[in-house]
């Protein structure tokens, strides 16, 4: 039996027919069986042009659908109504594998760019270094030079350290004979004053 059909309706008893309006069950399954209500519609006629043997068999052809309803859906007739949420259905395993091909291919380059950065600069701090050891080669270079330029003029300066006392002497030497001019020539003027005083008297 449809959920919500009404009950079944009795045939019309022996003893005549009664006057009493005999009404089709309406039946409630048309939001479920919409196809097998239509048809029923189609078939019967309206009740309100029937006389009442005629609502009687209408009543019956009723019972009758009921009954070839029940039998094409009989779990409608034991299990509720219940309106379910739709489950989130996970992708297709072709999809999955396509997504992690994508997600490990992205992945790779990203790592190849992070790579090839840092490769990038070490290979400009390894410029640099090979740069700063020639500059301090270079410097080497004068340092050394300089080195043995200071090597050669303490061997020259070795060389005239002799000379240069011989000239400390000369000079000590002639300081000397500088102060006995200077006495000379203090006694050379008293002479020619006492001369003077002598040509006088």
């Amino acid at each position: 039996r449809v959920h919500g059909a009404g009950p079944r309706a009795q045939p019309p008893s022996r003893r005549g027919p009664r006057r009493a309006e005999c009404r089709a069950p309406e039946l409630d399954a048309s939001a479920h069986y919409p196809g097998d209500v239509r048809r029923a519609r189609e078939v019967l006629p309206s009740p309100s042009l029937l006389s009442v043997p005629g609502k009687a068999a209408m009543a019956a052809a009723a019972a009758s659908m009921e009954d070839s309803l029940e039998a094409r859906h009989p779990a409608s007739k034991q299990e509720p109504i219940v309106e379910t949420a739709e489950e989130a259905t996970e992708p297709a395993e072709a999809d999955i594998n396509e997504l992690c091909t994508e997600m490990f291919n992205k992945m790779a380059i990203y790592l190849t760019g992070e790579l090839t950065a840092t490769s990038e600069d070490y290979k400009l701090l390894e410029n640099m270094n090979k740069l700063t050891s020639l500059k301090y080669l270079e410097m080497k270079d004068i340092a050394i030079n300089i080195s043995r330029n200071l090597k050669d003029l303490n061997q020259k300066y070795a060389a005239l350290q002799p000379y240069l006392e011989l000239i400390n002497q000369i000079e000590e030497q002639v300081a000397a004979l500088e102060q006995a001019a200077y006495k000379l020539d203090a006694y050379s003027k008293k002479l020619e004053a006492k001369y003077k005083k002598l040509e006088k008297r």
